[in-house]
């Protein structure tokens, strides 16, 4: 069946309509009603255009552009037929109530079909459709059995989970993000660094392999796990990257990934204490430099004691112990 929303004459710029289309959209995706595909014909839009001399109440003529099928073409159409229409103005020239179409590839309008009166948009002789009266009672069943909807949902993760209005609307963009999301808070209890994983390596992954997110190989409680070995200092950030990749194209979870790929941190303090005399013996021209005030040498040392642990020795560690005996 073919559903038409119809807004209010309320938006005055084309970044505003684009905007509108937009939450359209979303909130068909979240209910279920539609796939929201423009490219594909699953939803167009028509904008309704027209201009007005600033201090003047009355609406100008409006013209119809018709089955814009993608939401920067919705805005590059309206700009255009805007600078159209003042141009018409200007030069004294007649708007006339009309359907046009969008070239995309010459960024211009071209007329369609002339609407003068109300009875031009009647096609076939059909009756009028009766009326329908909807109970109070259906309406609120129909509104109880919604899911919660997109900007409710953003709300709800600025303040539950102390997100950025701009992180919060990156994920809750889709349903099937904000709910992976919302499943490896669950299971990691540490919403903030989730975020940072889920718009950060996931979508990276997902534009990479070029995936459906309804269709992700891999699940919320993998990457919530993953960021708990992390919390709990069992691998290194640089570490999880690895094996996030390695999740993903395994399906293998990651505590089983660390002991296969050998990746467990190390965490023993003598024995990156053993690494870091090491590496500071060797390079005694090195540490004169250190202590001469060349303090960035000391990035240096990290990466040759990282180096020595095959990557594994805890970065917080290393830092800590470098700077201990380099102050003796």
């Amino acid at each position: 069946p073919l559903l038409e929303i119809v807004s209010g004459p309320v938006m005055s710029s084309p970044k505003e309509a684009a905007a509108y289309a937009k939450a359209v959209r979303q909130i068909l995706r979240y209910t279920g009603v539609c796939d929201g595909n423009l490219e594909e014909g699953s939803m167009r839009c028509d904008c309704n255009v027209s201009v007005r001399p600033k201090g003047q109440k009355e609406l100008g003529v409006k013209v119809e552009l018709k089955n814009i099928n993608s939401f920067r073409f919705i805005e590059k159409a309206i700009d255009y037929e805007i600078q159209r229409q003042i141009d018409c103005v200007q030069n004294n020239e007649e708007i006339i109530q009309e359907t046009r179409l969008y070239d995309s590839v010459k960024n211009k309008t071209f007329s369609m079909r002339k609407k003068e009166e109300a009875n031009d948009y009647r096609y076939f002789p059909d009756a009028d459709l009766l009326p329908l009266v909807l109970e109070e009672s259906f309406i609120q069943e129909v509104k109880a059995s919604l899911p919660e909807l997109p900007m409710e949902k953003q709300e709800r993760f600025i303040n539950d989970y102390s997100l950025s209005t701009a992180d919060s609307e990156l994920i809750t963009s889709e349903k099937e993000l904000s709910d992976f999301y919302e499943e490896t808070v669950k299971a990691c209890n540490n919403p903030k660094t989730a975020a940072n994983w889920v718009m950060g390596e996931l979508l990276r992954l997902v534009n990479e392999a070029k995936v459906e997110l309804d269709q992700l190989p891999v699940k919320p409680e993998q990457l919530g796990e993953l960021i708990s070995l992390v919390d709990k200092k069992e691998i290194s950030g640089k570490m999880a990257k690895e094996v996030f990749e390695k999740v993903w194209e395994t399906g293998k979870n990651p505590k089983d990934l660390v002991k296969d790929m050998g990746l467990s941190q190390i965490t023993d303090e003598s024995a990156i204490l053993k690494m870091v005399q090491d590496v500071l013996n060797a390079n005694p021209k090195n540490v004169d430099e250190y202590k001469a005030g060349k303090t960035k040498v000391f990035g240096f040392f990290v990466g040759q004691v990282m180096k020595a642990s095959k990557g594994q020795a805890s970065p917080e560690l290393v830092n800590k112990l470098i700077r201990q005996e380099l102050d003796k």
